[in-house]
């Protein structure tokens, strides 16, 4: 049988799996999302369908199936990249790798029992006049095929000194799994979860590589010196390394340090009727620690007695009331308010928020005054403790969505992405 039509009875094979796992584990769920298929509801049918598929044991062999054919570029094996690799936790796993290594053209060097001489060793034998790049990879991972000329052609393409690409693992008969589909560069997040480690490439010097030999964990010395030289890195959109094991991320993250001298803020909270809502929303206010906090409430034709009143009392408690009569437009709502707010800061509040820790506006205010942040999001969770979202993702529906959702807090979700 050719080799098309072996990769087409795979593919169906593969789909019928995947089908058919989430049709055992979740019989109605499907059967709903199966019914706006049906009934022409695409975007809606898709959007149920994703987890219950995107959650099977076959989902990422037939996505790597699908994308098996990967773009290999035509470029020059210049500059040159050059393996370091540590044996000394998988020795095993050494031959496997210096195979895939050798098969995309890298020049390695194994870091076996003394490092600092090892590593030592091996910058001398470099020639950096040829201004290689350094992969640091841990025996038993392995490059996918093509991965020296993607990583070559980012090369040329940035003026990052660190490239990272998307990676998975391996099973124990070699199977591929889990797979981490990476941002663009995000230095919060890489704050308290290693995503470069043992998937990136790096541009450094003799010297940094000697210094760092000595060092407890040469291979995050190597590459924050990287990443300090321009604060970023490049990202390249493929699954290039295919690894034995990651680290896991540091949890829970370090605590944010309050930045000293906070702006002044304007909390708008557009409201209609529901008292109740309201009126553990602005508790929460009064309990947050905030130096210079100005409140806003923007009524829009509230008609219930118990509303009007607490509409009157705010106001003799220093909350400012603004009316916005007409038909409810959140968006115009707003940005009255705004006209009118005395803040350095804006914070657009909803009416049904409870406030659950004092120090979440300091926070937020913190991150905002960061030179590459323009907007702040906090996370917000269902009464049950379930997550609302934790950010908005683009591309939900051909839109946006919430991130995240439903998940429990202790979940592990998309590599405690949430947390």
């Amino acid at each position: 049988m050719r080799p098309i039509r072996l990769r087409l009875l795979a593919y169906i094979l593969l789909f019928l799996a995947v089908h058919a796992e989430a049709i055992v584990r979740s019989p109605r769920p499907y059967g709903t999302a199966l019914m706006w298929r049906i009934l022409g509801k695409k975007v809606r049918a898709r959007g149920q369908f994703a987890p219950l598929l995107s959650g099977t044991y076959f989902s990422y062999p037939l996505w790597a199936l699908r994308n098996a054919q990967q773009r290999v570029p035509s470029v020059p094996a210049t500059p040159p990249i050059v393996a370091l690799g540590d044996a000394r936790e998988q020795g095993a796993g050494v031959q496997q790798s210096l195979a895939s290594l050798e098969a995309e053209g890298l020049q390695a060097f194994v870091i076996a029992d003394d490092v600092c001489s090892d590593i030592q060793r091996a910058a001398t034998v470099i020639d950096w006049t040829r201004e290689p790049w350094l992969l640091l990879v841990r025996a038993g991972d392995e490059l996918a095929p093509g991965a020296a000329a993607l990583y070559r052609e980012a090369i040329a393409g940035t003026s990052a000194d660190v490239v990272y690409a998307d990676d998975d693992t391996l099973g124990l008969l070699g199977q591929r799994k889990s797979p981490y589909f990476k941002p663009s560069w995000n230095a919060e997040l890489y704050q308290h979860y290693d995503y470069l480690r043992g998937a990136c490439i790096l541009r450094v010097h003799e010297d940094d590589v000697t210094d760092a030999a000595e060092a407890q964990d040469w291979v995050k010395a190597l590459t924050e010196r990287a990443i300090a030289a321009r604060k970023s890195a490049h990202h390249v959109k493929a699954v290039l390394h295919h690894r034995r094991s990651r680290i896991v991320p540091d949890l829970p993250p370090k605590a944010l340090e309050i930045a000293r001298d906070l702006p002044s803020l304007s909390v708008i909270i557009p409201t209609r009727n529901r008292a109740d809502l309201l009126s553990k929303c602005i508790e929460g206010l009064q309990a947050t620690r905030y130096p210079s906090l100005d409140v806003v409430v923007v009524d829009n034709d509230s008609d219930e007695p118990a509303a009007l009143e607490l509409l009157e009392a705010l106001q003799s408690r220093g909350v400012r009331v603004l009316r916005h009569p007409g038909a409810f437009n959140y968006s115009a709502i707003n940005n009255r308010a705004v006209d009118e707010a005395r803040g350095e800061l804006i914070c657009l509040l909803n009416n049904d928020i409870e406030v659950l820790e004092p120090d979440w506006l300091e926070i937020m205010a913190t991150q905002a005054m960061r030179d590459d942040v323009g907007a702040v999001g906090a996370k917000l969770l269902y009464p049950d403790g379930r997550l609302q979202h934790a950010g908005v993702v683009i591309g939900v529906g051909n839109a946006a969505g919430h991130a995240h959702r439903f998940l429990r807090p202790t979940d592990e979700g998309y590599f405690f992405r949430h947390s």
